[in-house]
């Protein structure tokens, strides 16, 4: 669905112009669509049909607790990487026993803590965990099921930072030692393995490095069963993309068919892991044009929202959509970098966009939904943005804005 469009000259969410949330709650904001997040949700719950399955969202994409709670009542598993994302999804509601815990350095203090409420599963990334895990768990008198994440050494064709499926990544266990570690894990007294996990990468627009990973990790699985581990599940991981300009990413519809196709005749329970996919374009940040500025070389949009609000173009030159809150007929269009205040060159949101826009006037920078807020931070003393929530004609504040005094809470000064 369409989250957000225009009516007339004006840009709203749902039922509700982004103007008058402006005027109410002030920016930069977060704004979010409850009914494209719930719909995309449901694409892929149901694109997997009758295969017996789990969608665990991955909560780095965007970790607020009310988006939490609406994908935990749609019954929605969780894939989380830190100590941190767990407690947010017990807040919010989550089943601890639809949690995966994935990452390549997982202390003692948050691996005692998966094994206390009792997740689903432990992604196992090195030999190293395996055997922290195992002693952790013997010493809580328990086993702890586990999936090895195994690389693949697949070319996602996407950003190098967001590139987890090649052998030069810090992710994962190589194809060809993991039948030896698989054997070791069966015979740990405190371990039970579970299943195989796999995750090449985020924003992948082609299918086939998706294709090309599921297949050898079904000769991986064929090779484990015929040395008699039994596995119950598969974790293919995320990071099917989304429209940002120009890319025209697999629909969920599309992506789930695949996946279908290639464990047909399987047993296997599927897990996958979308993040992006769901929130990305369920969400947007809204801000204020301050000054428009001329250097002479450059026309700049200086705006309120800045790298600290959204790192995505500055670390990764990711494009957003930058669109006016209002479509104006009355000035010139001209060709504007979209910059933030802070004390950086690149603290760009984007460049050379053409906007018909005057100071003072509100602009929608797309596709926020996903590693906006979650990637924010007090950099230059910014207290972080208000997020909210749209459900059709109703708004709910889902995170008050920052004040100044909450940036030094826990800080102290010397004594005299």
């Amino acid at each position: 669905m369409a989250a957000f469009e225009y009516r007339g000259e004006r840009l709203f969410v749902e039922d509700l112009a982004l103007d008058e949330l402006a005027a109410r709650f002030g920016t930069p904001a977060y704004v979010y669509s409850r009914a494209a997040i719930e719909t995309q949700w449901r694409a892929f719950d149901k694109g997997l049909g009758t295969t017996p399955h789990l969608v665990c969202y991955a909560v780095k994409a965007n970790s607020n607790l009310a988006i939490l709670n609406l994908l935990a009542r749609l019954g929605s598993g969780f894939d989380i990487v830190s100590g941190g994302e767990l407690e947010r999804v017990l807040r919010a509601g989550g089943d601890p026993g639809k949690v995966v815990f994935s990452g390549v350095g997982k202390n003692e203090q948050e691996l005692r803590r998966a094994l206390e409420v009792g997740i689903l599963c432990f992604n196992i990334e090195s030999e190293a965990e395996l055997e922290r895990l195992n002693r952790l768990a013997g010493e809580m008198s328990r086993r702890a099921p586990v999936s090895l994440r195994v690389n693949p050494d697949v070319d996602p064709k996407t950003h190098p930072y967001i590139a987890t499926g090649l052998k030069e990544h810090k992710f994962g266990i190589a194809m060809e030692d993991a039948v030896d570690l698989y054997r070791r894990a069966d015979e740990m007294p405190h371990i039970a393995v579970r299943g195989i996990d796999c995750h090449i990468g985020s924003q992948l627009t082609d299918l086939e490095p998706f294709a090309e990973a599921t297949r050898r990790v079904l000769v991986l699985a064929d090779e484990l069963q015929a040395a008699g581990l039994e596995l119950s599940h598969l974790n293919l991981g995320g990071g099917l993309g989304i429209r940002f300009r120009d890319e025209n990413p697999a629909t969920p519809a599309v992506y789930t068919q695949l996946l279908c196709e290639l464990l047909q005749g399987r047993s296997f329970k599927l897990l996958i892991e979308p993040g992006r996919a769901i929130v990305g374009n369920a969400g947007l940040l809204l801000t204020q044009v301050e000054y428009l500025k001329d250097s002479g070389a450059k026309h700049f949009a200086v705006v309120d929202a800045a790298m600290n609000d959204l790192m995505r173009p500055a670390l990764y030159q990711a494009w957003h959509d930058i669109a006016p809150v209002y479509l104006r007929t009355d000035i010139e269009s001209e060709t504007y970098n979209v910059v933030g205040p802070v004390c950086e060159s690149g603290d760009v949101l984007g460049a050379e966009r053409t906007l018909r826009i005057a100071a003072g006037d509100l602009l929608a920078v797309h596709s926020a939904g996903a590693y906006g807020f979650s990637m924010s931070s007090n950099y230059n003393s910014r207290p972080r943005a208000v997020e909210l929530m749209v459900d059709g004609s109703e708004v709910h504040v889902v995170r008050e804005r920052e004040g100044v005094a909450q940036l030094y809470v826990g800080e102290s000064l010397l004594p005299d």
